[in-house]
């Protein structure tokens, strides 16, 4: 249990800096263990130097975690300590001698764009509305990019009258406004006539594009991976290489193989830098170079 000068670091993050929600319960269980390991080295927030931070974050690599969750966890703890010394309850910040874990950087997982059609196939051939939604969330995520947080909690209301676009709702409280091709439309409107059965009776969820009767009042994160893992079986993918972040990657890549350009493809994807886009044009440089090998005469190693 966290105690009460990092339940007051929450509390600012939410209100002051608008962390969502994911944001928040993400640094509650990494502060969580830090003031655990302090606990159990005699130690606590208002006292940690950097060392007892260095063998936590040992402890950590040790315990075989990956070194983007190692360097997420030091970022929370960064975080805290700068809290602690701005609020006056430490005179020092402990962490500004400590250097972030080096991360290998990582290609994102990417559907190819029969795969997209063999999944949004396999979607149509579901029954009822269970399938209209799935069909319609699919094709959101794909002709949208949106993040998965984004899509289930857009308001009924983002939808524009005409149905050409819709304002998504990103990190930081940013909205953007991103258009939506004909074959999403065709979706959304086929699901909107089956909408209200995913409502037993009137709730909070009336306000979401996706209700449901879960506690949120909108369809999970949990649940829609779920639908797209038993949705890759049926359409003969790979189930690990489906999530709905992938169908997000999906769309940045195949906009980037049509030769759209990067600065539109960042605001689509509500980037605030654009470094963080460029991570696509890396996959389109892996890809072409896999090509060459496989495919070219001076590229295929020479056989012994």
């Amino acid at each position: 249990m966290l105690d009460g000068v990092a339940e007051s670091f929450l509390e600012m993050m939410a209100v002051e800096r608008g962390a969502s929600r994911h944001t928040i319960d993400a640094y509650r269980r990494d502060l969580d263990d830090y003031q655990r390991y302090l606990k159990r080295q005699s130690s606590e927030s208002l006292r940690a130097d950097s060392g007892v931070i260095r063998r936590f974050l040992s402890s950590l690599a040790a315990a075989g975690l990956a070194e983007s969750t190692q360097a997420r966890k030091l970022s929370a703890i960064r975080q805290f300590h700068r809290f602690l010394f701005l609020e006056n309850h430490r005179t020092d910040d402990p962490t500004q001698s400590l250097d972030s874990p080096k991360q290998r950087r990582s290609l994102p997982k990417l559907l190819a764009p029969w795969e997209i059609d063999a999944l949004i196939e396999a979607a149509k051939a579901m029954p009822g509305a269970e399938g209209m939604r799935l069909v319609a969330c699919l094709e959101l995520l794909y002709a949208t990019g949106m993040r998965v947080s984004e899509l289930l909690a857009l308001p009924l209301s983002a939808l524009a009258p005409d149905r050409q676009s819709v304002l998504v709702f990103g990190k930081g409280s940013k909205e953007r406004m991103v258009p939506i091709g004909r074959s999403a439309r065709e979706a959304l409107n086929d699901y909107l006539t089956v909408r209200e059965s995913f409502l037993k009776r009137r709730t909070k969820g009336d306000r979401y594009l996706f209700p449901s009767r879960s506690q949120s009042g909108h369809l999970t994160r949990q649940r829609l991976t779920q639908l797209l893992k038993e949705l890759a079986v049926i359409a003969g993918i790979d189930p690990a290489k489906l999530s709905p972040h992938v169908l997000r990657h999906a769309f940045a890549s195949h906009l980037l193989e049509g030769g759209a350009d990067l600065r539109a493809v960042q605001a689509m994807l509500g980037h605030s830098d654009i470094a963080t886009t460029e991570i696509y044009t890396h996959v389109q440089s892996e890809r072409l170079a896999a090509a060459v090998r496989e495919h070219h005469p001076l590229g295929k190693s020479p056989k012994t």
